[in-house]
Formats: C-alpha cells, sequence, structure tokens
C-alpha cells in the first residue's frame, strides 16, 4: 500500500512543482524565456514592431519616454532607434504590457547592447523614472548624456512630453 501511494503523490509533486515555478516567473514580471524576432517598424522613438514566427508585435522600450511627434527632437530619437535597430534580429525580456496594449520589454540587440540604455546615453530620451523608479544605469546614463550635452541635452532646457502634452493642451482653446 506505501509503494501506491509514493507512486500516485509523484505526479502530484510535479505538477506542483511546475506550478511554483510558473508563480514565480509571473510574480517576477519577466516570461520564463526571453524570446527573439526582427525590428520591422519603428513607430516612434520609443515603439518598435517585432515579427516573431510571422506576427508582428507592438513593443514599448522599457524604461524610457522619447519626444512625442511633432515635438523637439523626435524626429531625431526615432532616426536614432531606427539606427540601431530597423531590421535587426533582436531579443525581447518582457515586463508585461501598457495601458495601449503593447508589449513593455527591454529590447537587446545583436551585440547585447540595451536599446533603451543607449538611447539614453546617447541623448535622446528621458529616463521614465515611474515606469522604472529603481533602473539606476538608465538613471546614470541620462545624467551622463545631460551632462555632456548629447543629443536633446543640446537645448538647456528640453520639455519632456509630459509636460509638452500638457503645455499643447493648455493652447487650445
Amino acid at each position: 500500500m506505501t509503494q501506491r501511494t509514493a507512486r500516485s503523490t509523484k505526479p502530484f509533486l510535479s505538477s506542483l512543482s511546475v506550478i511554483a515555478l510558473l508563480a514565480g516567473v509571473l510574480l517576477s514580471g519577466g516570461e520564463a524565456f526571453p524570446f527573439g524576432g526582427q525590428v520591422v517598424t519603428i513607430l516612434d522613438g520609443g515603439t518598435i514592431e517585432v515579427v516573431r514566427n510571422g506576427k508582428a508585435q507592438r513593443v514599448r522600450l522599457n524604461g524610457i519616454v522619447c519626444p512625442k511627434s511633432g515635438q523637439p527632437y523626435s524626429e531625431q530619437a526615432k532616426q536614432a532607434t531606427s539606427d540601431l535597430g530597423f531590421s535587426m534580429d533582436v531579443t525581447l525580456q518582457i515586463y508585461g504590457k501598457d495601458k495601449q496594449g503593447r508589449v513593455v520589454a527591454d529590447v537587446l540587440l545583436h551585440d547585447d547592447r540595451n536599446m533603451s540604455q543607449t538611447l539614453v546615453q546617447q541623448g535622446w530620451c528621458w529616463w521614465d523614472r515611474k515606469q522604472a523608479p529603481e533602473d539606476t544605469q538608465l538613471e546614470a546614463l541620462e545624467k551622463e548624456a545631460r551632462d555632456a550635452h548629447r543629443g536633446l541635452w543640446a537645448d538647456p532646457d528640453p520639455v519632456p512630453p509630459w509636460e509638452w502634452r500638457k503645455n499643447a493642451r493648455g493652447a487650445t482653446p
């Protein structure tokens, strides 16, 4: 009888292990396995489309905010994103989805550079303190770009997108 009980609990324990592993992955905010794809569209400085298995997925770059369309430096930010990733194979480390349903991910380039970090270092976007408040690397890279007057930091007082949108709304009667 003891052998039978031991045998019948093995599948249960195995299933329990899988459930615990999946719960850990979900609670950590990432996927169990990062996935790769090809960048096929640059929508703006902080949003790209990646094709995986024939399906396009809209991706918001994690931890950054780029100038919005019509805002100063928006075209340069979009071009910098294109220069880094357009038609390249990338790896996505997914954190979840944003309010618009876009996947939020770290996008790793073929040489293992992080696209968000590179854009911040080049000075084309802001570190998103709301989305990635504890990302000390993005914080340091933004300070480095600001101190060196790179990209949008060449402007003595660049207006971040959240203020630009607020000002644009206030100007409309």
